[in-house]
């Protein structure tokens, strides 16, 4: 692996974050909460992420907050961070994904709605999809290069209320929002064994799920062969039996590890990453580093040059291939059609070529191919996210 230790990431989900991971991939992944007052701000954790003693006198949970309190400390509303010049340019313009996580409040929190307000909860997160659906709609996002999800049983539900037409999906196994990480942990240890790689992808389909969001122990050594049932993997047979349970469903996989991400991208499915250092080109699996595999897509001969760099030369490689391979946006229209048809070969897609290509005409390639996105912008940092109050 290269790097160094001089580059740093900017804090989880802030502005700064999430411009240097949609410059840097094919999209980004981050977290939103509903505020006190009704806004959108982007923040993961369940109390506002700043050091304990600064949050003597002030409420418990993020959604008891007005936005302008989030933003006095440096923490960025929705709609500012669809106002960056650099991160609407690459959402709407380029191609780029936006992976919108709706986090739901600690049940005690003020809008809560306790531990079996089934309703509330559901209401919450159809209210916070469609202020976002707003914000995206007056921006002119299209609605291919978004994707709505949640750890939220009423997903389904939630998406009806808010009417949306942007892709989504629930998230399973469900975590609920309480609780520490180990008590969490354990608590969604008896749905994971439960639910085989194949079973969760009928468990997606059912719901009327548009893609299929999966953790990442599905496919690591150490816990792959946990769920009852089958397992699947990266390579070889259990490779056969992923694409077979697949057939092209656009496929998720969070956190995506270095040593993996090659594989996987490889496997057909998109990695959600917390690796961000532009200095990161030789990944720990021994393959060169491709940062933007949707965007701009490499054809099977391709990959082929780019698996054969060695750690000496792969920086050649890499700079001869980026100068070389177009952007999805800029493919003829013979080269989009190989590569549709390529992706539809080796991973088993069920729409046919024509459909593809005909729905997938502008910047942004179809849903199933396979991207890399980081992880709430840059990738997961330490807690507090944010140090101090900003001045």
């Amino acid at each position: 692996m290269s790097g160094t230790s001089e580059w740093k990431p900017a804090p989880e989900n802030t502005l700064e974050s999430l411009r240097h991971g949609i410059e840097m991939f094919d999209g980004i992944e981050f977290d939103v909460r509903l505020t006190a007052d009704g806004q959108l701000v982007v923040h993961h954790d369940r109390t506002v992420s700043i050091p304990l003693d600064e949050l003597k006198g002030h409420p418990t949970w993020v959604e008891e907050w007005a936005l302008d309190d989030l933003e006095a400390l440096g923490f960025v509303s929705f709609r500012a961070l669809l106002d960056d010049p650099s991160v609407l340019r690459a959402w709407r313009d380029e191609g780029k994904m936006g992976c919108v996580e709706i986090k739901r409040p600690h049940p005690k929190a003020a809008t809560g709605g306790g531990f079996f307000g089934r309703e509330q909860h559901n209401q919450h997160i159809a209210k916070a999809m469609k202020l976002a659906e707003i914000e995206l709609d007056e921006r002119l996002i299209p609605a291919e290069n978004t994707v709505f999800y949640a750890f939220h049983k009423g997903m389904p539900t939630s998406a009806r209320l808010a009417n949306t037409r942007r892709p989504w999906a629930a998230l399973i196994p469900y975590i609920p929002p309480y609780g520490n990480r180990t008590s969490q942990r354990i608590q969604v240890f008896p749905s994971y064994v439960t639910t085989s790689f194949r079973r969760l992808v009928k468990r997606h389909q059912a719901q009327g799920s548009s893609m299929l969001p999966c953790a990442i122990e599905y496919f690591q050594t150490s816990t792959k062969h946990l769920p009852l049932g089958r397992s699947v993997g990266l390579r070889g047979k259990p490779l056969d039996r992923l694409t077979n349970a697949r057939r092209g469903m656009p496929t998720y996989v969070w956190p995506t590890k270095p040593y993996l991400e090659h594989d996987l991208l490889r496997a057909g499915m998109s990695g959600l990453t917390d690796h961000a250092d532009p200095n990161l080109t030789w990944l720990p699996s021994g393959h060169a580093r491709w940062k933007q595999p949707g965007l701009r897509p490499l054809l099977e001969a391709e990959w082929a040059t780019l698996q054969s760099a060695t750690q000496d030369n792969h920086r050649s490689v890499l700079q001869e291939l980026e100068s070389n391979v177009p952007m999805w946006s800029q493919c003829d229209a013979e080269r989009r059609r190989t590569l549709v048809e390529e992706w539809r070969l080796r991973w088993r897609w069920k729409a046919d070529v024509t459909s593809l290509l005909s729905n997938h005409d502008g910047a942004t390639p179809p849903a199933s191919a396979p991207r890399l996105i980081g992880h709430r912008g840059s990738g997961k940092t330490e807690r507090p996210v944010l140090g101090q109050r900003s001045t």
